[in-house]
């Protein structure tokens, strides 16, 4: 779903960075305008993103400082599962 937009002016965007911010956690893309035209875009931030080989590096972590194995939620390692067997070859082309 694509977010909401919001166009504000500079001047309000100034005298009300809150409100602004508030917004923008609510979902709303906030495009500032100087002279209506768009000056600046302010959305969430995206969320931090690990690879596989970091998530799993911060799961033994966390395994050896609490001495507890994780445990994966049945439905995610069922998809895991139907993933890897239903993977094929990666075939790129020679000019890539």
């Amino acid at each position: 779903m694509d977010p909401q937009i919001l166009r504000v002016s500079e001047a309000d965007a100034v005298r009300d960075l809150a409100a602004i911010l508030q917004h923008v956690q609510a979902g709303m893309e906030v495009v500032i305008e100087r002279d209506a035209q768009p000056l600046a875009v302010i959305r969430a931030a995206s969320p931090p993103r690990c690879s596989i080989s970091e998530c799993i590096a911060l799961a033994d972590a966390r395994e050896r400082q609490s001495g507890e194995s994780p445990v994966l939620d049945p439905d995610f390692a069922a998809d895991v599962e139907e993933i890897v067997r239903n993977r094929k070859p990666w075939n790129p082309h020679p000019w890539d």
